[in-house]
């Protein structure tokens, strides 16, 4: 069966060594072993595409495709190829008389790793099943479960799992470690936990899948613990800690930030302590651990920065109020360091002018965006152009902006229309009671009581009490009650969590006894 060559798929440029090859031809015995040994030298010498397909072109003309030789020289042109163009790979398959499983297994593997070729894998894989001629081995499964992962294919991953427990492959560690990846990947996190689970072995691998895997979900305290139980293994490498600190940024725990910051500098070597992703990912740990001054220092130190580091940054500061200080890093991100800014960038800058009230600047970035670095706006930059229109009493602007844009407006945009209808003095009740039927329409995870206390602030506002009581009726007889405040405070590696008027915690005693100190010190 003829495989399709995926098509527009342009090559890489290969590299400048396309000196033509000379072949000595002075040994008239092309089928002995010494020619195939002559060729396969050539084969390890090739340095371009141009190369490789002289010694093609020489292959086929002086070898015969029954010499077992032969298939394995073919094998080796397709490894080349499928590294550098994949659809010349494609044309070598097809000529291949009965390809075995190395030669299969080396398609799927150059279709996984290419962007937009996955899909290709999955179906090489299905073709190589209904041929039956080579059987997929434990080098396949690799492949195909990371083209899986890629495209969220579940379905197709769990067929492939199927077949990984029919042919015997369980105890495969570098099949577990993929298996474990494709169904984080797809958001089956107790699948991913089972198969970690009931491996036989455990490389580190295995043990750095499951925490990135854990923090992915959110699973920060899980991820933490998995963490405790592989350090009596193994010792954690890079990867390890860029995990383990992404999860002390969720957790908001600086106290085990700066012990993950303190390990990779004494235990990790300088090629951990100075790559990006590290570096990057404690900019972001201290920033949300509340640290600035730590993110800038470590942002400052670093030898090389990319558009993460920069996006966490102007994140960082926007998120601490430091609108100017935002705005300043991405005038030196983009003037002085040409550092292309991304989608997520934007988030951060317009983030940093709403958090300080900035309308025209807000307008000026959002403009540039748009039409200087040709980014089509998402859901996120709207929801902060919106609540900064209207925070700031533009309540006309931002609704206009809600009704023209193309992507369908979240809950949590329209109570930011709602909240800034409920600010206002003379509120219109009309504009108020719309925006709510949408929030409590959109529906999904945004909706809260928040929604019907904010609608009671606009009807008191405007002293119809009567519409206030109906609203609280309505809330408890929907047994919805209003959910309190809620405060985190870490000490000593613990964190503690605190609701308004809440009792539970074990020194709640003492607490409220050093609240009323501190109220009757204030009178």
């Amino acid at each position: 069966m003829a495989l399709a060559i995926p098509p527009n798929h342009r090559p890489p440029p290969p590299p400048h060594h396309n000196l033509p090859i000379t072949f000595n031809t002075s040994n008239g015995d092309s089928l002995s072993p010494s020619h195939h040994s002559r060729l396969l030298h050539l084969l390890n010498q090739c340095t371009s595409m141009s190369q490789l397909k002289q010694i093609h072109a020489h292959t086929l003309r002086t070898t015969s495709t029954t010499n077992p030789h032969t298939l394995f020289l073919h094998s080796r042109i397709l490894h080349f190829s499928s590294l550098t163009d994949i659809r010349y790979a494609f044309r070598v398959f097809n000529q291949i008389e009965s390809p075995n499983s190395f030669t299969w297994n080396t398609l799927i593997r150059g279709c996984a790793r290419i962007s937009g070729l996955e899909n290709q894998a999955i179906l090489l894989y299905c073709k190589m099943l209904s041929q039956g001629v080579a059987l997929p081995d434990e080098y396949t499964f690799p492949f195909v479960l990371r083209a899986c992962a890629y495209l969220f294919a579940l379905p197709e991953g769990k067929q492939a799992h199927a077949h990984v427990v029919k042919l015997g492959f369980c105890s495969d560690v570098y099949i577990g470690n993929s298996l474990i990846h494709l169904y984080a990947s797809c958001g089956c996190l107790d699948y991913a936990q089972k198969v970690f689970e009931k491996m036989y072995e455990r490389s580190l691998v295995s043990w750095n899948v499951m925490i990135d895997s854990l923090v992915g979900a959110g699973e920060f305290e899980s991820s933490l613990k998995v963490f405790g139980q592989m350090q009596r293994l193994f010792e954690p490498d890079g990867y390890t800690m860029q995990s383990v600190i992404n999860a002390c940024a969720g957790l908001g725990a600086l106290d085990l930030g700066i012990w993950a910051h303190a390990y990779v500098l004494r235990k990790c070597g300088n090629a951990v302590a100075s790559n990006v992703l590290v570096n990057s990912s404690l900019v972001d740990m201290y920033c949300k651990c509340g640290s600035l001054d730590m993110a800038l220092q470590v942002f400052e130190g670093m030898p090389k920065r990319d558009v993460i580091t920069w996006n966490y940054m102007i994140l960082g500061f926007a998120m601490h109020g430091k609108a100017e200080a935002a705005l300043k890093c991405f005038d030196r991100m983009v003037n002085m360091e040409s550092c292309k800014p991304n989608s997520i960038t934007f988030v951060g800058v317009l983030s940093a002018c709403n958090h300080r009230g900035m309308v025209n600047e807000g307008r000026k970035f959002f403009n540039v965006m748009v039409k200087e670095y040709k980014i089509e706006p998402r859901l996120e930059h709207y929801g902060c152009l919106v609540d900064l229109l209207a925070r700031a009493g533009f309540i006309d602007e931002a609704l206009n902006l809600v009704t023209t844009m193309p992507v369908k407006p979240d809950a949590v945009i329209w109570r930011s229309l709602l909240d800034a209808c409920s600010r206002q003095q003379h509120a219109s009740i009309e504009l108020s009671e719309e925006v709510a039927r949408q929030i409590l329409e959109s529906g999904g995870e945004d909706v809260s009581s928040g929604v019907y206390v904010l609608l009671s602030r606009v009807y008191a506002s405007a002293s119809r009490w009567n519409d206030v009581g109906s609203i609280r009726k309505l809330m408890t007889e929907e047994g919805i009650a209003k959910e309190p405040g809620c405060s985190l405070i870490d000490i000593d590696g613990i964190t503690h969590e605190f609701f308004a008027g809440d009792t539970s915690h074990p020194h709640s005693r003492e607490i409220y006894q050093v609240l009323d100190a501190m109220k009757e010190r204030l009178k």
